[in-house]
């Protein structure tokens, strides 16, 4: 038999043995959860030859593996947070052993009872900007050039104008971007940050300018959401994307991808 391990989504306080019975985990494995002391791991056993160490630096790289994976990951913390507040544990977090895996429960208790004390009542609402710049830019702040101007300094001049009104249109968008994110954290419980996406991976149009997790008081969502939506009008150039309510991956516990204790 292949050796196996476990595999675990994320970290509950109370969660019925029998919940998840109906919920298939990565690679259609079945989901239970290990308890101890009041703490439960959401977890599937998963084959080392598939998810030990050195099959995951090959598999983490192979695209379609990583987003069957991760989609499997995500559905599971999903259905595991309609149940019980869940701390979802980073892609591809795995123990040896359920012993191992209960261990890391008790080692680890007082770093998940603060997650789960943070995250509870709770949710992840993501907000990203975008600017188009060249629509900002566009047709303003022409100069007139001489009619005997060469044609060299003409265009020199052009691009000195083109240079300022682009730097302009930055530091307004930017000094805009900072009031939106402020409006945004005054309703938030806490943000993070995440690094701007490259538009090639992303798909989108334009300069990214704003690329934020808050993580909200469900009491508060619809305000936080109106006032996204009120935001978002502001200026003409700028464009605003809010994704959620998700699991609060942004404010979870950090897990290493491979994970042996």
């Amino acid at each position: 038999m292949a050796e196996t391990g476990i595999y675990v989504y994320g970290v509950s306080r109370g969660m019925p043995a029998d919940t998840l019975e109906r919920v298939a985990g990565v690679g259609g494995a079945e989901v239970r959860v290990i308890e101890d002391e009041g703490l439960t791991a959401v977890v599937s056993p998963v084959s080392l030859g598939e998810f030990g160490e050195e099959a995951l630096r090959r598999n983490l790289e192979d695209l379609d593996w990583l987003e069957s994976t991760a989609r499997a990951h995500h559905a599971v913390v999903d259905a595991a947070a309609e149940h019980a507040v869940t701390v979802p544990l980073g892609l591809a977090t795995v123990y040896r052993t359920e012993e191992r895996a209960r261990s890391a429960l008790r080692d680890r208790r007082e770093e998940f009872t603060t997650a789960l004390d943070r995250i509870t009542g709770r949710t992840e609402w993501g907000v990203k900007v975008y600017a188009d710049l060249a629509a900002t830019t566009s047709g303003g702040g022409a100069e007139t050039t001489s009619a005997n101007a060469r044609p060299g300094t003409a265009y020199l001049k052009r691009r000195g104008t083109q240079r300022r009104d682009e730097e302009e249109a930055r530091r307004e968008i930017l000094t805009m971007t900072d009031r939106v994110d402020d409006e945004l954290c005054e309703i938030a419980a806490t943000r993070r940050l995440h690094r701007p996406q490259d538009p090639q991976l992303s798909g989108e149009r334009g300069w990214m300018i704003l690329n934020a997790a808050y993580l909200v008081d469900d009491e508060r969502a619809e305000e936080f959401r109106a006032a996204v939506a009120r935001l978002a009008g502001t200026r003409p150039e700028i464009r605003m994307q809010l994704t959620g309510p998700w699991a609060p991956y942004s404010f979870a516990t950090e897990e290493e991808a491979w994970t042996e204790s």
